[in-house]
C-alpha cells in the first residue's frame, strides 16, 4: 500500500523503478493535483518520489549482494532532501539513484530528480532490511 511505489494503492504515485547498470532509474509524469502552485510540483511529492525510488535502489543492491532472486523488504532509517529549484509539472520527470555504501542489511543511497535535463532536487538516505514481524515486511 505504499503511497509512492505501491501497486495496490489506487491513490498512489506508482513509481516504477528499474535497474540500469549501476543506477536505478525511473520516469514519472505529474498530474495537476500534484502541484504546490501552478506549474510547480509539491515538495512533499518530491520527497516521496526520492524516498521510494531510493528504497528500491537499496533493496535491489542488497538483492544483488546476496545473490537473491527477490529483493528484501527495506525501510527508510534516515532521509534528507535538498530542493534546488522549482520542479516543473509539465512533462516527464526523471529519477536516478545509486548505492554509495552498503553492509549486510543497510544501504546508503544518493538520488536526483531531474526535469528537462536540470537537477531539481537531490536526496541521501539510509535504508535497512527488516525481518518477519516488522509491519512493512509483507507489504506487497
Amino acid at each position: 500500500m505504499c503511497f509512492g511505489c505501491g501497486p495496490a494503492n489506487p491513490e498512489g504515485l506508482h513509481v516504477r523503478s528499474r535497474r540500469d547498470g549501476d543506477e536505478v532509474v525511473a520516469e514519472w509524469i505529474p498530474s495537476p493535483h500534484h502541484q504546490a502552485f501552478d506549474g510547480v510540483l509539491n515538495g512533499g511529492i518530491i520527497g516521496t518520489l526520492l524516498d521510494c525510488h531510493s528504497n528500491w535502489t537499496a533493496a535491489t543492491e542488497l538483492m544483488r549482494q546476496r545473490g537473491a532472486d527477490r529483493p528484501p523488504t527495506t525501510v527508510t532509517a534516515e532521509f534528507a532532501v535538498r530542493l534546488l529549484r522549482p520542479t516543473p509539472t509539465q512533462g516527464p520527470l526523471h529519477l536516478r539513484a545509486r548505492a554509495v555504501d552498503a553492509t549486510d542489511d543497510r544501504v546508503v543511497v544518493e538520488a536526483a530528480l531531474e526535469a528537462g535535463g536540470a537537477i531539481c532536487a537531490t536526496g541521501r538516505a539510509t535504508f535497512v532490511a527488516v525481518r518477519p514481524g516488522h509491519p512493512a515486511y509483507e507489504r506487497w
